[in-house]
């Protein structure tokens, strides 16, 4: 839900608070006061340093987003402490620990970390492991508050049928089910070519060729390529399994064996390790397919789909038997997304190949042999789905759903979703403004020019 996301974005910024204790180059002073708590001209100040510190950015203005997420967050917080909520430990530490692997990639590690925020690394883990305490009590009043509003019945969602403005009704996009057989190509004989290239080039190394001078010139991560493979000082989180344990096992100016990974191939030397960081160079490699191993597959796949176009086989029979794609073989093809389990594909979660390929085609069909990739490897970074291995495979459309205005009988769950996450919504907003309301609040008149997203903070804004 967007705007249940929105909340918890607000607690995140919120809480991030007192993570510095450098000189400032201007007088501190309180900007707001609810209930009992101040809000300082500083927190705002270490917060706008915290999230840049993590590459974050915001289309608002910074410090009038900040000091509303503040002031909200300490209103839900108060309410947690009456209603004796406990925080959730176990979810502090995952947070804190994501926290500190972020901060420490962005800036290249602890000492670079305390120098940027002027304390010891102790110190912040103590300040931001009690902002996590903070926000696990401030999240899970949250959910009680919404957790007040029931399900939805059929009344419900007609009721909101009835009053809605037609024209503000979901829009449900087409989706594709669909079923696949799938071949890979000879990965046995790629990986092999591979693996004898980078032995290759290890060779070199070791007889006194420059590690970063092969990797401009073979390494095939664009990123790290055009740095001579160096990576930059992370943690070993952001990193595939394999990778992260092959380079924390290297002495600085050693170098790995051959280490496999979903990217493909690589070569590491490790360069610096300061705890669970490290900074390495490496060169990767992936298995390259012929056009023979593209051809000799798209035979194999044209002769199956000419097959079942004949009645010999059935497409499900022929995925039980022939498909190399052991997530949907065994369920005769059908496709599944990776992520939400659905067996139905909105466009944009498609992989573009796939997509070409059914674009055209009517319930029942098939579409020709295409070349695509499986889903073992990286999420894209713009679309939600998995750049993999590559394959090669036929794409039958087993059911098409036109896009459409969300109708009662054919949307009825989306609908009730939706009157749901409305209802919470305004739960939401009805506490915050009989918070507001009935709590003690000041805030500064230099924020008042500020655009706040609820009007009821204007009442509360000092005059001069």
């Amino acid at each position: 839900m967007t705007r249940k996301i929105v909340f918890a974005a607000a607690l995140l910024a919120a809480f991030c608070v007192h993570a510095s204790a450098q000189k400032y180059k201007y007088v501190d002073k309180t900007v707001a006061v609810i209930g009992n708590e101040a809000i300082t001209l500083s927190d705002l100040e270490d917060e706008i340093k915290n999230q840049n510190a993590q590459g974050l950015s915001s289309d608002r203005n910074k410090r009038c987003e900040l000091l509303e997420s503040i002031m909200e967050s300490k209103l839900f917080l108060m309410q947690a402490k009456i209603d004796s909520l406990t925080v959730n430990n176990d979810q502090v530490e995952s947070m804190l620990s994501n926290q500190m692997d972020r901060v420490m990639t962005y800036l290249g590690g602890e000492e670079n970390v305390e120098k940027y925020f002027g304390k010891p690394l102790y110190r912040l883990r103590l300040d931001w492991r009690q902002q996590y305490q903070d926000m696990s009590l401030t999240q899970q009043e949250q959910q009680q508050i919404m957790n007040t509003v029931p399900d939805m019945t059929p009344h419900d969602v007609k009721e909101y049928l009835d009053t809605v403005d037609k024209d503000n009704l979901p829009v449900v996009p087409i989706k594709y089910k669909l079923s696949q057989i799938c071949i890979y190509p000879d990965r046995e004989a790629a990986n092999l070519a591979v693996r004898e290239k980078l032995l290759g080039l290890r060779e070199r190394i070791l007889n006194g060729e420059k590690f970063s001078t092969l990797a401009r010139i073979y390494s095939e991560d664009p990123g790290s390529a055009r740095r001579g493979g160096e990576l930059g000082m992370a943690s070993k989180s952001i990193f595939w399994p394999a990778f992260s344990d092959a380079a924390m096992a290297l002495k600085p100016g050693t170098i790995s064996q051959i280490v496999e990974t979903p990217d493909g191939f690589h070569l590491i030397e490790v360069i610096e390790k300061k705890g669970d960081m490290f900074n390495a160079r490496h060169i990767l490699m992936k298995p390259q397919y012929t056009e023979a191993d593209k051809q000799k597959a798209f035979k194999t796949l044209d002769s199956l789909r000419t097959e079942i176009l004949n009645r010999a086989v059935t497409f499900e029979m022929a995925a039980q038997f022939y498909s190399q794609d052991a997530a949907t073989r065994t369920n005769g093809g059908q496709m599944s997304d990776p992520s939400t389990g659905s067996a139905y594909f909105e466009i944009d979660q498609l992989k573009p190949a796939d997509y070409d390929a059914i674009k055209d085609l009517k319930e029942g069909e098939i579409s020709l042999p295409v070349e695509s990739t499986d889903n073992d490897g990286r999420q894209n970074d713009t679309h939600p789905y998995i750049d993999g291995k590559t394959m090669y495979k036929i794409i039958r459309v087993d059911k098409i759903l036109p896009a459409h205005t969300a109708t009662f009988q054919d949307d009825f769950s989306q609908l009730a979703n939706q009157v749901k996450e409305d209802k919470q919504v305004k739960a939401i907003d009805d506490f915050l403004a009989k918070k507001i309301k009935e709590t003690h609040i000041t805030i500064d008149p230099m924020f008042a020019n500020c655009d706040f997203r609820r009007s009821e903070w204007a009442s509360k804004i000092t005059k001069d």
